[in-house]
């Protein structure tokens, strides 16, 4: 199903991946006929202003994911644009923010989610791009009525299918569907996908006798199902017995897998009960391997079993990665808890961040080129921490993304391991560049440079939280938030003042420049640009020097002191020069053509014009001299030569070839 969202968590009805959806007939065609009830403003002879929401209640276990994807499969042909699912609630149980899970549906929509805008601004852009789609949309373990109102599409036409506990009181006009156990026939029939149709057949009674142990919930039924296949000599009978003999104030699903748990061969046990830690719930060989400190090979092996009891649900991607049930991780949890030592808890911890930490260096490393320090160093890696080729590794970081995100936001928030924190977000970082590219990844190098924020100053790293307050306020002025941009510039120049690093000052010093500039305020942009070129020169950083005396001459220029633009575009120009960098002092010189022009002084305007030309030529800027001879045609136009003008923009399109559209030289300082 297309989506987006963590990935689905209950072991539930379709027996935790094996067959088909069972039972629950009834509870479909009732869904089904609730499309088409009369809602209160269709009654008083209004259209809905709302999509449709159809509730399906019931606790965890109950198959309540799995009749909702069942009934999204059967309605998915009535939306052209296909069905969306997003999960509310993690494995844990803690809330998924707003703000992520309508990042997560944009994203599977392919449209653009602002990194750092907040909740309320993200589910207004949701709500927009499905007023004009028809959808269905699939909102799985809603915590309350708030998370699902502020996601509903605008839109009748579309529909809204909702898991939760309980009603969602707060939503009008909807009426849940309150799940139960299965009948008993279907009951019967998912049992005899684990045990085949002999053994029920064998003694039918005892398999009626166990669906009643297991109260008809499908996760129970499954985790009995999964001990019976794992003991083909064992009858119905024995698990209903052993099942009995289980105290009945754990509940269904808690007796099932008591069973299912205290089968389990000690090695296998520790496993699953370190599965507690895995990030989002969702589990791989590494994973597993890393918090047991066994090897990849049979840390695969083991979850393969764990699959096969039930115990986990495999999301069918590769290479395999695992959920852990959302109504087996508060059990897991307790089982941890109860048997495990903190410092064993802490230390299969510190191991998992490890691992993580170096197939993220090597997923980074796989795109470097051949014979680098980075392929190099891959070399010598073990061969289980080694990606095959760059699709590869792109491959495993698509799918272990939300893993990866949720690990880094834990090793955080545990405070302990602020170091193993701090390494696991530089690689994660590095990774989602190297393989997205920055501007794809936006979004969420935002929330990993808040979390280097975080660590920074509960650590007192001035150094660190500088250059994460810089990151973050380049993401900001990138999407326009200039305002908040500007305040985390001013931090980042205070904390690189307090760590006495030169670099953040005067980075600090230009951005809070660039942002004054960009709120137009160019007198404050001007006396910002001059205390870092102050910085500068006192250090004598020439190429930054001169980049800092074209932003002067920018900013000079907006304001309309022109004498002041000129003066600052020649030191630009002087500098480059002494760089020996020929396209950046043809850029400049373009920049003094256009101030000369503004000045009213064509003659000289063409003058510097065309010795930027000469410039750009020797400099192999092809682009750059077609831009520059359209400037030149512009003069010659405004000094009444429109021959020699023409002349200028047939040199230009000659330059550009096949008339690809060139653009108008702008001041590249000023977005620096």
């Amino acid at each position: 199903m297309p989506g987006a969202g963590s990935a689905r968590s209950e072991a539930e009805q379709r027996g935790g991946g094996y067959g088909e959806f069972v039972g629950r007939r009834r509870e479909v065609q009732a869904l089904r006929a609730d499309i088409e009830r009369a809602g209160l403003d269709t009654i008083s002879g209004r259209k809905a202003p709302r999509a449709r929401v159809l509730l399906i209640a019931g606790r965890p276990g109950s198959g309540r994911t799995a009749l909702a994807e069942e009934l999204a499969g059967q309605l998915g042909g009535d939306y052209a644009d296909g069905v969306l699912y997003a999960r509310l609630t993690d494995p844990g149980g803690e809330r998924v923010p707003t703000d992520r899970t309508a990042r997560e549906l944009l994203d599977a929509l392919d449209l653009p989610a602002p990194p750092g805008a907040g909740a309320d601004e993200l589910a207004e852009s949701l709500r927009e791009a499905l007023a004009a789609r028809r959808v269905l949309l699939l909102l799985d373990d809603a915590a309350d009525a708030e998370q699902v109102d502020l996601l509903l599409p605008d839109n009748p036409d579309c529909l809204v299918v909702a898991t939760a506990q309980g009603p969602l009181t707060g939503i009008p006009d909807v009426r849940p569907c309150t799940l139960g156990g299965l009948d008993t026939a279907s009951a019967v029939e998912l049992l005899s996908r684990f045990t085949g149709s002999v053994r029920i057949k064998v003694d039918p009674r005892a398999a009626e006798g166990l669906v009643e142990e297991c109260a008809g919930q499908p996760a129970a039924l499954v985790l009995a199902g999964g001990w019976l296949a794992a003991r083909p000599k064992a009858s119905v009978a024995d698990v209903a017995r052993q099942l009995r003999a289980t105290p009945s104030a754990l509940g269904p699903v808690g007796r099932a897998f008591r069973l299912s748990y205290e089968s389990l061969v000690p090695p296998a046990a520790r496993i699953l009960r370190l599965l507690a830690l895995a990030p989002a719930g969702l589990v791989d060989a590494h994973t597993a391997s890393a918090l047991s400190g066994c090897s990849v090979s049979a840390a695969q092996s083991t979850l393969d079993d764990f699959t096969a009891l039930g115990l986990l649900r495999p999301d069918g991607s590769t290479p395999p990665q695992y959920t852990v049930p959302g109504c087996l991780a508060p059990l897991i949890r307790a089982a941890m808890e109860a048997q495990e030592r903190p410092a064993e808890v802490q230390l299969a911890r510190a191991r998992m961040l490890e691992r993580t930490v170096r197939l993220l260096q090597s997923c980074r490393a796989i795109t470097e080129p051949d014979g680098s320090a980075a392929r190099r160093k891959l070399a010598g890696l073990p061969r289980a921490l080694r990606f095959p080729n760059q699709q590869a590794a792109a491959g495993w970081l698509r799918t272990r993304r939300p893993a990866l995100l949720a690990s880094a936001a834990a090793a955080v928030a545990d405070g302990e391991l602020d170091t193993l924190a701090r390494r696991l977000v530089s690689a994660l970082v590095r990774a989602l560049a190297a393989h997205r590219g920055t501007e794809a990844a936006a979004p969420d190098l935002y929330g990993l440079h808040r979390l280097v924020l975080d660590v920074a100053d509960r650590r007192g790293l001035h150094r660190e939280k500088a250059a994460a307050l810089l990151n973050l306020a380049d993401l900001d002025a990138r999407t326009g938030r200039n305002r908040e941009a500007l305040a985390r510039y001013r931090a980042a120049l205070d904390a690189g003042r307090a760590a006495n690093d030169p670099y953040a000052t005067g980075r600090a010093m230009e951005s809070v420049g660039g942002a004054h500039q960009q709120l137009e305020d160019w007198q404050r942009a001007a006396d910002w640009y001059g205390r870092a070129l102050t910085q500068r020169l006192a250090r004598g950083e020439r190429a930054d020097e001169a980049r800092l005396y074209g932003r002067l001459g920018t900013v000079h220029t907006y304001a309309g002191r022109y004498g002041e633009a000129l003066r600052n575009w020649r030191a630009s120009a002087a500098g480059y020069r002494r760089l020996g960098d020929l396209a950046g002092h043809a850029r400049a010189l373009s920049e003094m053509a256009r101030v000369q022009e503004y000045a009213g002084r064509p003659t000289e305007s063409l003058r510097t014009c065309r010795e930027a030309v000469e410039l750009a030529r020797r400099a192999g800027d092809v682009r750059l001299q077609a831009a520059l001879q359209l400037r030149l045609a512009d003069t010659l136009d405004r000094l009444g030569d429109p021959a020699a003008a023409r002349l200028h923009r047939a040199t230009a399109e000659r330059l550009l070839e096949d008339d690809s559209p060139a653009c108008e030289i702008r001041s590249g300082f000023a977005e620096d």
